[in-house]
């Protein structure tokens, strides 16, 4: 029974959920390619500069980063009905590799 509306809940499908997250993951790394394309467009529009090369290249190897992790995640989403939850060290490192961007591309537009 659900709510006390004495309606039977619905079985839940567990195959969905992986699959949304692999959808997320999948999602979150073509906003990462965006940004590091914007990253490299914004390093490149107003003339090379020594930090605009470093700047980009840090971003370029930071989504590079970021794609192996995803990567990583999608196949284990993919090779099991039940994965496993994501390791803190996998979490941690998409967290910062998603932040170092952030940051990357905070200091290419200012």
């Amino acid at each position: 029974m659900s709510g006390g509306t004495g309606e039977v809940a619905a079985p839940r499908d567990p195959g969905l959920q992986p699959e949304r997250t692999r959808l997320a993951w999948r999602r979150t790394t073509l906003a990462s390619t965006v940004a590091a394309v914007l990253a490299v467009k914004s390093s490149l529009h107003g003339g090379v500069s020594v930090s605009g090369v470093v700047l980009c290249a840090l971003a370029c190897g930071l989504w590079l980063a970021f794609l192996l992790l995803a990567h990583h995640r999608i196949r284990a989403l993919a090779a099991t009905s039940s994965p496993a939850a994501l390791a803190p060290r996998h979490a941690t490192a998409a967290v910062l590799c998603a932040v170092a961007t952030a940051a990357c591309a905070a200091a290419l537009v200012l």
